[in-house]
């Protein structure tokens, strides 16, 4: 194909698929009012980049409560919603295994509200803002409508270190997990690979995890581009199950974040230097915990089950063990669920996840 071809079969591509990375059917999750009368809720003291903003942390409950930041690596202010376990102020003594929630394209910190099983009296849960394109990526153009971009800097060398110098944690591999859902999933598998020191388990549920899919390719385009009709069409997804379509905000160049897509002379070099489903970043996850879940039942899950079977048949070469869980229409997996894309199957999904993933923290000692 010719560039030209290759841009135009791209930008069809990203009109169908529009939004890979939505919230899903069930939508974005509105932020809770703050609590009348806040809660007491751990200090956090500022450092690794990070400035807490004064007087704009919103309590939702003693143990649920989100800390907004400043940082030189991205422009404006950005939220970080932390869930602790019920028993976090009752044992002092005691130090907690930590999961990382990455959220889906258009979505926010508050989206974890519709997976309940994520609050979990197991371990931490920390929900950083990862913008409603952000891709979990330090963009190649920083002077974009966004501004500053470098998302990947931020949650990999500033959060997870700011959260173990303010939260009682186990700061170690072996116990802390990075999981996600659609744009989500894409971080997940990308930071696991990038960092495999820091995370020892990864999930991801109805994942953007092949970037050799020209389908997914074409979806980031689609968030560059701002495109959402195409997801409108497909879903009622929005604020709370409104309906309402949330956008992914400013329109940037569709090179601003993994710069040029199309396989000619190498210029898509940096999309395949990130792709997750890369046999050479899949290498680098022996001895980590993988588990990956997706329907297969509308247009976007689609496309996330081929990439998860990718995936799973290329760690299976690789001799590294994984669990996929194929839930197909929803049947097999929850009354909610369709096979869709959305929290109908996502929140189940996470309920039999996560007290498998505690068990491996558990085991872990």
């Amino acid at each position: 194909m010719t560039p030209l071809s290759l841009r135009l079969a791209a930008l069809g591509a990203a009109v169908a698929l529009a939004a890979l990375t939505g919230t899903g059917t069930a939508g974005a999750v509105p932020a809770a009012a703050p609590a009348a009368a806040a809660a007491a809720v751990p200090a956090f003291a500022d450092g690794y980049g990070l400035t807490v903003v004064p007087g704009a942390t919103e309590v939702h409950s003693p143990t649920d409560f989100t800390l907004t930041v400043t940082t030189a690596q991205l422009s404006g202010k950005h939220r970080i919603r932390i869930l602790l376990p019920s028993g976090y102020d009752t044992e002092p003594g005691r130090r907690w295994p930590v999961t990382y929630f990455l959220h889906g394209g258009g979505g926010g910190v508050d989206d974890v509200a519709a997976a309940p099983a994520l609050h979990s009296d197991s371990m931490i849960t920390v929900v950083p803002d990862g913008g409603l394109k952000g891709w979990y990526a330090d963009w190649r153009m920083q002077n974009t409508a966004e501004g500053a971009a470098n998302w990947e800097t931020f949650h990999l060398t500033q959060v997870v270190p700011f959260v173990d110098a303010n939260l009682r944690t186990v700061a170690d591999r072996a116990h802390r997990a990075v999981v996600g859902l659609s744009m989500g999933g894409f971080g997940s598998l990308h930071y696991a690979e990038a960092r495999p020191d820091l995370f020892g388990q990864v999930a991801a549920m109805s994942g953007g995890i092949d970037f050799g899919q020209w389908t997914i390719r074409a979806t980031v385009l689609a968030t560059e581009l701002n495109l959402t009709g195409a997801w409108c069409a497909v879903s009622t997804s929005g604020s709370a199950g409104s309906g309402r379509c949330t956008g992914y905000g400013p329109t940037v160049d569709s090179d601003a974040i993994f710069g040029s897509p199309y396989p000619v002379f190498n210029t898509d070099r940096v999309w395949k230097a990130v792709d997750p489903a890369a046999p050479v970043n899949l290498a680098k996850l022996s001895g980590t915990g993988i588990a990956l879940y997706t329907g297969n039942n509308d247009v976007i899950d689609a496309n996330t089950a081929v990439a998860s079977a990718t995936v799973k048949g290329r760690l299976d070469q690789l001799g590294i063990p994984s669990r996929l869980v194929d839930y197909g229409n929803g049947a097999s997996l929850a009354p909610t669920c369709n096979g869709g894309h959305n929290y109908g199957c996502w929140a189940p999904a996470f309920a039999d996840y996560v007290p498998r993933l505690a068990a491996a923290f558990a085991a872990a000692g």
